[in-house]
Order: C-alpha cells, then structure tokens, then sequence
C-alpha cells in the first residue's frame, strides 16, 4: 500500500485504537473562493476533522441537496476548475499532514482524463477519490489508474443496496465504505434514523476489513455521537457548508468550520 491511502488507512485505525469513530469532513473547493475553501479545509483538519473531503463543484449533482448545490453554484460562478480542486488538495495536506480525499461525479474525471486525474491527485498528496455515481461493474478502467497511482477508490453504499451488490461493493472498494445513511441527498437531518445502523451491520457481514463511515444527515455532536456508537467514522458535509453561508464574512465562516469540528470531535468520541 503507498504512501497516499497507507495514510487514510492509518488515520482510521488510529481512531479505532482511540475506541473513537473518526471524523471526516466535507468542503467544496472553490467556496466561498478558492482560498477561502483551503482555508476552510485547514480550519476542519485543525479544529478536529481527521479527514477531508474536497468536493469538485458540479452543476447537476445527485447526491447533493440545496446546501451544497448552493455553495457550488458560487464556486463555478468564480470559475473553479479542476486545478483549484488538485490545489485545495495539495495546500491542505501539505499544511496539515493529514488525509484529504476528493469527492467527485465520474463525468469530470472522464473529460478530463482518468490517468492525468489520477497522477496530477497523487502528486498532490490526495489520498483517493469517493464516487457516488461510479457503478462498480463499470469502474475497472478508474480502479486501475487509482491502484497504479497508491489511492482509495471509495464507493457508496445506501439501504436499498441488495446484499450481493453490498459484497460487489466491499470487495472492489478500498479506503472505507460510504454509507449513505438514508435515501435521498446530503442535508442536515432531525435524525439520523434506524437505516444506518442497518445498512453498516449488513455491509460488515459481508465479510470485509474496510472501515464503514456513514454520512447523509449528521450535523450536530449528539447525532455524532449516535453514529459514532456503531459506524467507523462520521461524515459530515451540509452542516460544515450552512455555517459557512451564514456568517457574515469568510474569515466568521472559516472560524464557524473550525468550531463545528471541535464540537463534532467531541461527539465521535462520546458515543451515544
């Protein structure tokens, strides 16, 4: 295992050592600008994420709800291209040492290049990519560039996924396994419901070692820490993006990030 993903998978045993679920933060790049994005990611890696998802602002995205939809419609008003995505990725680790991913639909990576995507990722210290609309059947082509280049193909599994897509799934992914928690898109959630709990006792018995992290819904320490009573770790995204678009300026909305990590750590590690 290289250097890349050989970082994720530590960062997430360490966290079972710590009998914690990890924390793994999503931000989109480019938002509120690019700066202001990189300062963002730093902000939740500094504040208590132990992971970062970069997310590469799309115009039609499926599993992305208003919140997010909002804050990548003003990254691509600001011109946001793939190259801020690789250098959101490369500051933000370089400053940090710590794992960060990109989140992405599969159409950019096709236009742009598997082998380019995957090297220029590499080069920037990215420790793999999460796919939500990769069908695995489809995704040899993507798996053999992300083997060649040392990062985590991460798929997504949801509580509609048949038992033998389950174990299609975990046996071609590697990193963690994204457990969507419910059906629908990203947003933050009253509860996180009874279906993830499920959906990762079902995808452990599958009989893998990967991690399972659930994400869809989570926005508060007490719901942190509900998740964190079952899964391997807890993605949070549409909170992080909310406290950034409320705040009446991008240093409040970075320092909002920051705040949310710290109380968001504080709950992975409580466990309800």
């Amino acid at each position: 295992m290289s250097g890349n993903i050989q970082l994720l998978s530590d960062t997430l045993a360490a966290a079972k050592a710590e009998d914690r679920s990890a924390l793994i933060a999503y931000l989109p790049a480019g938002f509120p600008t690019v700066d202001g994005g990189i300062a963002a990611v730093k902000a939740a890696l500094e504040g208590g994420a132990d992971v970062v998802e970069v997310g590469l602002p799309h115009s039609d995205p499926v599993l992305d709800g208003p919140v997010i939809q909002t804050a990548d419609d003003i990254a691509l008003r600001g011109g946001v291209r793939i190259a801020d995505v690789m250098r959101t990725v490369r500051e933000a680790h370089a400053a940090t040492g710590k794992p960060i991913l990109v989140m992405t639909y599969w159409n950019p990576i096709d236009r742009y290049g598997v082998e380019r995507f995957t090297a220029e990722l590499a080069e920037a210290g990215g420790a793999g990519c999460i796919l939500p609309d990769l069908p695995v059947q489809e995704s040899a082509l993507w798996r053999e560039h992300a083997d060649k280049h040392g990062l985590a193909t991460v798929f997504v599994v949801a509580p509609s996924s048949r038992d033998e897509r389950l174990a299609e799934i975990t046996a071609a992914g590697s990193g963690f396994v994204y457990a969507a928690s419910l059906m629908g898109v990203t947003g933050t959630r009253a509860s996180v419901g009874a279906q993830a709990h499920e959906l990762v006792g079902r995808t452990r018995a599958t009989g893998t070692d990967l991690p399972v992290c659930v994400g869809l819904g989570v926005s508060n320490a007490e719901q942190a820490a509900e998740v964190a009573g079952f899964a391997d770790g807890v993605i949070v995204g549409s909170a992080f993006v909310k406290g950034m678009l409320d705040a009446p300026d991008d240093a409040a909305g970075v320092e909002a990030v920051r705040a949310l990590a710290g109380e968001l750590a504080k709950g992975v590690r409580r466990k309800a």
